[in-house]
């Protein structure tokens, strides 16, 4: 009877022993065969999801395989609206992450949390480095002066206009904010349902009072404490601020449909590409827009118009690219395919399939860029010292909560329930304490 027990437990272990490695996922045996076959399995995952962007990626992606037998990529793509708490959960959990989409929103907190390489030693050696933009070597490196990702291109915003408008009315292209303030109001014909500019009143209504801050107050403006002055002073707590309100105001009631004191990113576009509106400050997303519903050569884009007396125009820039993940076993091997979809001849494919500004000074010899309707950005790329970039105090704990207080106070000074004096003062008050609670 001992023997038979003896020998009904071998058994057991035996089957035991097979099952356990049955049980091995189908990855890990993949991965340990491709280890001896020299072959190495990179997991790539993105953040800003789309098919027709998943199908741009797969089709660069099997490019790079192409040129690059031994690696191979598995590309994870998780649904846009829970994308980057996905990837949080998988950095929290120290998954073996290769290449990473890194965005603005995202690149603090993983950088603090040592999710994400610091790229500095690849990016000392790399070619292409030096051929990118200001614009973009600033987003690469705005976290401690590092670069922790690569940006693939840039959301900078241009002035779109009406080109037949300006022409029949004998109105040169705006410079300035006041030439553009003068422009609409000469444009704008009710009777006709025509107006000068596409105001945006009602949500994300704050992002245009801040650039028009920064571009009317220049160099005063502190580089990486965006709302606060080289002096110390809030910077809503100045007399170009009361510019920035007057000029606002001015454009809304002269020169504005009256609905678009509660427009936002949908109306205001729709405002310009139906015919309704003279003038729209947007992203190059809304190219691809007007390109269907306008007809050739009634429109063009131009340069930011520059605020008084500074003489420069600034906004933030909207920056999302690659990275490596800090718990990756390919260091080497992420950096190959992250360099590879940041090179000169890629960035310019990804870009012109996603409506982006290039990341390479080259792509100002593209005729597409060059000569097209992107050609505004690239000027503006080109020229750094006349175009700067601020950057939005997203570190303060307290700056959503402005976006909402700020917007409904520019409702209640568009209806005339506050005064600017009022809004200043407050707006002022909201961050002198934010700059105290945050020391």
């Amino acid at each position: 009877m001992l023997h038979l027990k003896k020998g009904f437990w071998v058994l057991v272990s035996f089957m035991l022993f097979v099952g356990i490695l049955a049980g091995c996922t189908s990855s890990e045996v993949d991965n340990e065969k491709e280890d001896k076959e020299g072959k190495v399995t990179l997991r790539m995952i993105e953040s800003i999801t789309s098919p027709a962007r998943t199908t741009l990626l797969k089709e660069m992606i099997a490019k790079f395989e192409e040129e690059n037998p031994n690696i191979k990529v598995e590309l994870i793509s998780p649904p846009l609206q829970s994308a980057d708490e996905k990837i949080t959960q998988m950095l929290m959990a120290k998954e073996d992450i290769d290449v990473l989409e890194v965005r603005e929103q995202t690149v603090k907190n993983w950088a603090a949390n040592q999710f994400i390489e610091d790229l500095s030693a690849y990016t000392s050696k790399w070619e292409d480095w030096n051929s990118l933009t200001e614009t973009i070597k600033h987003g690469a490196t705005a976290v401690d002066d590092k670069p922790y990702y690569i940006p693939y291109g840039v959301y900078e915003k241009t002035l779109f206009y009406r080109k037949d408008w300006f022409e029949e009315a004998g109105i040169k292209v705006p410079e300035t904010w006041d030439e553009l303030v003068d422009a609409a109001i000469k444009l704008t014909d009710p009777s006709k349902n025509r107006y000068g500019y596409s105001f945006r009143g009602g949500a994300g209504s704050p992002d245009y009072i801040e650039f028009m801050t920064w571009s009317f107050l220049g160099e005063k403006i502190t580089e990486k404490d965006a709302y606060f002055t080289t002096e110390g002073k809030v910077m809503f707590d100045t007399p170009e601020a009361k510019q920035v309100l007057d000029t606002f105001v001015e454009v809304y009631k002269k020169a504005s449909p009256p609905d678009s004191i509660s427009w936002s990113y949908p109306e205001m576009v729709q405002g310009f590409t139906s015919g309704m509106t003279a003038m729209l400050i947007q992203d190059p997303e809304v190219i691809v827009t007007a390109e269907e519903n306008m007809e050739e050569g009634t429109w063009d884009t131009a340069p930011l118009p520059k605020g008084t007396p500074s003489g420069v125009a600034q906004q933030p820039a909207g920056t999302a690219g690659w990275g490596i993940g800090a718990f990756t076993k390919h260091k080497q091997e992420a950096w190959k395919l992250v360099s590879f979809l940041s090179s000169p001849e890629q960035n310019l494919f990804f870009a012109k399939e996603n409506s982006l500004i290039p990341i390479h000074l080259s792509a100002g010899d593209d005729p597409y860029f060059k000569e097209g309707y992107f050609s505004s950005y690239i000027e503006m790329n080109a020229k750094p010292e006349e175009f700067l970039i601020a950057d939005r105090p997203v570190h303060y704990k307290g700056y959503a909560e402005y976006r909402a207080l700020a917007e409904k106070d520019i409702q209640a000074l568009l209806l005339g329930k506050l005064s600017k004096e009022d809004v200043l003062a407050k707006w002022t008050d909201f961050w002198k304490k934010e700059k105290e609670n945050h020391k």
